[in-house]
């Protein structure tokens, strides 16, 4: 991978986009080794997705836009799904994903950001749906980001201005400011990595899903009643670690 590094570090998975000189934007190369890089992450228990260089992810690379101007409708619809697929396949991702953003994170790189399950960013992180400065929306963006921000983004879809990690935290964008956000991510990891793996996961696929009724029960029933749940029970009761700690 030429766009993109990835790093296994014992229980965690460390995704980093590596373009600095372009700030990170997206192209089809970087597209398609997030989508890639994404699509199994094996048995690992957290990722850690960050950005070299001065910004986390800057949206579309200038001269990626340029190439696209000529394509026909049904090409930017063939363009626009590979887009799809690759915050697809981070927002699916089995294991929790734990976003570390910094400089800028516009239009896509807001994208990227809603597709992980937490976020930290730097105080001086800047955000932004800028699409319509462009004269375009943010349509392939928006089925990962609307459930992040809900109705603020009538406001910032609308406007494209750009915000600061205040309104970041405030409409849910962001979980955390942190002046050092690489220690507040290892705090973070640390904890997913204190439950259960399992337990972990499907607890990220409770969230997803939102099941009710009996569905719901007969989750609680197959957790109680696995392997790790009833270690994680018995340890609990006996005072001593879980096997997986």
């Amino acid at each position: 991978m030429e766009a993109l590094r990835v790093e296994r570090d014992g229980h965690v998975l460390r995704v980093t986009l590596a373009r600095p000189e372009r700030r990170n934007a997206f192209d089809a190369a970087l597209i398609a080794e997030l989508t890639e890089a994404f699509a199994d992450v094996g048995d690992v228990r957290a990722v850690v997705l960050a950005g070299d260089g001065p910004s986390f992810c800057a949206g579309a690379d200038v001269e990626w836009q340029r190439s696209s101007i000529d394509l026909s409708y049904n090409e930017n619809v063939e363009d626009a799904m590979h887009l799809y697929r690759m915050l697809e396949a981070i927002d699916s991702c089995p294991a929790p994903v734990v976003c570390l953003v910094h400089g800028y994170a516009l239009g896509g790189g807001s994208g990227l950001v809603a597709c992980a399950d937490i976020a930290v960013a730097h105080p001086e992180a800047v955000f932004g749906f800028t699409e319509v400065r462009l004269g375009i929306i943010p349509a392939v963006i928006s089925p990962f980001v609307l459930p992040k921000i809900g109705s603020a983004a009538r406001r910032y879809f609308l406007t494209g201005e750009r915000f600061g990690t205040e309104v970041a935290l405030r409409i849910g964008l962001v979980h955390e400011v942190s002046d050092d956000p690489d220690e507040a991510v290892s705090g973070i990891v640390e904890a997913l990595i204190a439950g259960g793996p399992e337990a972990v996961r499907e607890a990220k696929r409770l969230v997803r899903e939102r099941p009710f009724g009996l569905e719901t029960a007969q989750i609680a029933a197959a957790r109680r009643t696995s392997t790790e749940g009833q270690d994680g029970l018995r340890a609990f009761l006996d005072k001593r670690p879980p096997t997986w700690g």
